[in-house]
């Protein structure tokens, strides 16, 4: 790969197409959720055991919640969906490349 985006292999160019639709609808996503009234099924079973009463935090989260402090629903739920997948593909390809250069792919 030359880096140029005809080179690039035919499937990464749809699974990255996939990837930027679901981000550019996890705003809809997140307002569908709010007004159902959606809650993470593992924070419900947590509620109904009492176990949040013993909760305590090892990290703090840049997107808490899926939100960016300071903006809306719709914008954090989006920033926070780009850079997510962003740092995941990141990580993802690098890691893939390490093992196929290890491989001798």
């Amino acid at each position: 790969m030359n880096g140029r985006w005809t080179d690039t292999p035919t499937w990464f160019r749809r699974s990255l197409v996939v990837l930027v639709v679901l981000v550019v609808l996890a705003p809809v996503f997140a307002l569908a959720a709010g007004a159902v009234g959606y809650a993470e099924p593992l924070e419900n079973v947590a509620e109904a055991t009492g176990a949040t009463e013993h909760e305590r935090t090892l990290l703090s989260s840049p997107f808490p919640d899926y939100s960016v402090p300071g903006t809306g629903t719709v914008v954090g739920t989006l920033v926070s969906g780009l850079l997510g997948t962003a740092i995941t593909l990141a990580v993802a390809v690098g890691a893939g490349r390490l093992l196929g250069r290890d491989l001798g792919l």
